[in-house]
């Protein structure tokens, strides 16, 4: 038997389906933009890789914190992530917005790792915006049950994506242009 949805929900669900959706659209169209006469912001990468290394720390720390009881702290955490991923995406796109695209120099074995670990990184990286989007969703609207459904899923998708976003930036940093 289907569970009624509420109104609240249904609002939250086109939303969180129009976002989900946008954001891609939005980074893939950016992306191909270059912003005329201005200096590479070269300084982000590290930046950004940092963010999502900080990510990587403070989702492992807010699964810590729900095992142990501690919901406030967990709530804070996850909310931080949330906001930290929102930072990564505009320096992200900043900086492809500024800057001509770095290849891989690597050869032989590591090149296929590289490639494996970007795509894999590139395609969770989308699929993990709805993902996010939904487990918080389900906190908000107080279905803690669901929540912690989706946050199985959630959890160790969002964990990769931000641990190979600094996997792949340790593997291309040596061919920046500076």
């Amino acid at each position: 038997m289907k569970k009624n949805i509420s109104a609240k929900e249904k609002r939250l669900n086109i939303w969180i389906a129009i976002i989900s959706i946008a954001i891609p659209l939005e980074v893939l169209i950016l992306f191909s933009y270059k912003i005329p006469n201005i200096e590479p912001l070269s300084f982000l990468p590290p930046i950004y890789a940092t963010i999502n290394g900080i990510t990587a720390v403070l989702l492992v720390l807010a699964i810590v914190a729900i095992k142990k009881g501690k919901y406030g702290l967990h709530y804070k955490l996850m909310t931080t992530c949330v906001a930290l991923s929102v930072l990564f995406l505009v320096m992200y796109v900043a900086y492809h917005m500024t800057s001509e695209s770095t290849s891989f120099g690597g050869e032989g074995v590591i090149r296929y790792i590289y490639y494996f670990i970007l795509i894999t990184h590139i395609l969770l990286s989308i699929s993990v915006i709805p993902l996010v989007l939904i487990t918080y969703s389900k906190a908000y609207l107080e279905n803690y049950d669901a929540h912690k459904l989706w946050a199985r899923y959630t959890f160790p998708v969002w964990l990769y994506v931000a641990i190979t976003g600094v996997v792949v930036y340790l593997m291309i940093s040596p061919y920046y242009l500076h």
